[in-house]
């Protein structure tokens, strides 16, 4: 994009983000006690010893973007403390995109940001004495920042639970143990598929891994040993509690990156990070419920509900445009390949794991969905929003009841997925439905990021372009 081009369409950002900045007094905006500040005090008395916490925002790829600040600076938080914007239109490598118009352009301002109530954790290292805050940026005195993903997860759950729909997720995330510095160490420690004799050092991890989880008050349900060797799975337990859920899942994967380096490992969340073997997925569990907290989803013995049929519709019809989120990188295309139990079309079928949405062996009263498009490098607070989007249409309209995969006959009656990233880019931007539950502006920002970091990537001569004899 040229820098003429960028100056023109920035005008209207200039205009609209600059007077932002200017808010009320912050101690007109809080009281003298809140409930942050009795979380504070609650902590304290546990962790005594607290000298450090890290506070962070979490950035478009899920990558958390902070500082580490002084226990006696802590209190002081309530009244809020100031992040640029910029920290929104970031690439995987940390560069502010200026395409975006969020930088330079207009002075890379700083917006108000607000502790999270509830999210105040101990640190996996040392967390005795170090501790951790998710933030969250306002916009202006009343209105949360629309490019920060947990928000626009945030407004969306409120236009559902409005209308008396509660969804119930819970997320399985795949990964790898992988050695920092020679991959050959990588044979020497062989692991099997749902092998619950691991070897001493992987146990460790994962012992201390569940137990600085349970610390940060995050239940996990199982951890299991996954199809290709140093490759697990965590279980996270159902929840009504979307927001929590996702602010969960990325203080495990934080978690999970510190234990590991602390052992000499890197763990590992590309979507696929080895050609030959197995790719790592995000999955998704939902089940519904009514105001009364019942699962809509429940029928009788060897039915399906209509609820559940009526959302798998909505899903499979936003899935391909929603792939852009679901798979945020060029790596993450590269999961989508025949074999290793990865959706290829928009589809669905009982007891499946090739299809895009499976629907597990359970009782009727617990009978739920499992998502299982998404890959681990995926954002979860975006990747929920897309996903609720498209089971809340589906709610809502009257649309056609796909067939089962194992029924479909005739190649037109097969939705293929795109499998490359700027086709992707494009569906995305062409879905209005999408654009008006995520934000336009958001969609816009997001797409110049990720063409940017493609562009990044792909300008880049291989190894075997270099060797090609021509």
């Amino acid at each position: 994009m040229s820098a003429v081009l960028v100056e023109i369409n920035n005008q209207s950002t200039l205009k609209k983000y600059l007077p932002l900045v200017k808010n009320k007094s912050v101690t007109e905006r809080h009281p003298i006690r809140t409930p942050f500040l009795e979380e504070v005090d609650n902590y304290l008395k546990q962790y005594p010893k607290t000298q450090h916490i890290d506070i962070y925002l979490c950035d478009l790829n899920g990558h958390l973007r902070g500082k580490r600040i002084d226990v006696s600076c802590l209190s002081g938080l309530a009244k809020g403390c100031y992040f640029p914007l910029s920290i929104y239109a970031m690439s995987l490598d940390g560069k502010v995109i200026e395409e975006t118009g969020l930088g330079k352009f207009i002075g890379e301002p700083d917006y108000l940001c607000e502790p999270v109530v509830g999210s105040l954790q101990p640190n996996p290292i040392d967390p005795e004495i170090n501790a951790q805050l998710l933030l969250t940026m306002k916009e202006s005195e009343e209105k949360d920042c629309g490019f920060e993903p947990r928000n626009i997860l945030k407004k969306i759950l409120k236009q559902l639970h409005d209308k008396n729909v509660y969804p119930c997720v819970s997320a399985e995330i795949e990964f790898y143990l992988q050695p920092l510095n020679s991959m050959e160490q990588v044979k020497e420690t062989i692991t099997q598929c749902f092998d619950i004799n691991t070897s001493d050092l992987y146990q460790n991890i994962l012992n201390e891994i569940e137990h600085i989880a349970k610390l940060q008050g995050v239940q996990i349900t199982a951890i299991v040993s996954e199809s290709s060797s140093g490759q697990y799975e965590i279980n996270l337990l159902h929840t009504d509690d979307i927001l929590k859920l996702c602010d969960q899942i990325m203080l495990l994967k934080r978690t999970i990156k510190q234990i590991a380096k602390k052992y000499g490992l890197r763990a590992n969340f590309l979507a696929k990070p080895d050609m030959h073997q197995a790719g790592s997925g995000m999955h998704f569990h939902m089940s519904i419920l009514d105001e009364y907290k019942n699962n809509i989803f429940s029928a009788k013995q060897d039915e399906m509900s209509e609820a559940l049929l009526k959302v798998i519709s909505g899903l499979l019809l936003f899935m391909p445009d929603s792939m852009a989120i679901l798979a945020p990188n060029l790596n993450s295309f590269r999961r989508f390949k025949l074999g290793h139990h990865v959706p290829l079309e928009a589809n669905w079928d009982f007891n499946n794991r090739n299809v895009a949405i499976r629907i597990p062996c359970s009782d009727q009263e617990n009978q739920r969905l499992e998502y299982r498009v998404a890959g681990a490098d995926c954002n979860p607070y975006l990747a929920l929003a897309t996903i609720l989007t498209g089971a809340f249409y589906g709610l809502t309209h009257r649309l056609e009841i796909p067939k089962q995969a194992n029924q479909l006959k005739l190649r037109s009656e097969h939705v293929l997925l795109p499998t490359d990233q700027i086709e992707a880019l494009k569906q995305l931007k062409a879905n209005n439905l999408l654009g008006d539950a995520l934000g336009k502006e958001f969609i816009e920002v997001w797409c110049t990021v990720k063409q940017a970091e493609y562009q990044n990537v792909y300008s880049q001569i291989t190894s075997i372009e270099r060797n090609w004899d021509i």
